[in-house]
């Protein structure tokens, strides 16, 4: 954990930002030598393909072969209804 005055991250808060979000640096700030404030780092971003990667393990194998399936006719029902516009 590092510890930063006030005056510190007033001056310095584009390095500050980039602590938390790049270094994940917890960082206390002091005012009169006293903590005064604690800064963590955000809770991290994912994207939606990380957060359903693993939901295939969750599922039993039937209901993941079903949905597998459903995907899949889906796709093809699409790929139907899809048309080409310079045609």
């Amino acid at each position: 954990m590092r510890t930063v005055t006030a005056t510190e991250a007033a001056r310095n808060f584009s390095r500050v930002l980039d602590l938390l979000e790049h270094e994940s640096e917890e960082i206390v700030v002091l005012r009169n030598n006293q903590p005064v404030a604690k800064l963590v780092p955000g809770a991290p971003r994912m994207t939606a393909l990380e957060a359903l990667g693993d939901l295939y393990r969750t599922l039993p194998d039937a209901e993941g072969n079903a949905w597998i399936e459903d995907a899949r006719r889906m796709d093809r029902r699409l790929r139907k209804q899809v048309r080409d516009p310079w045609a």
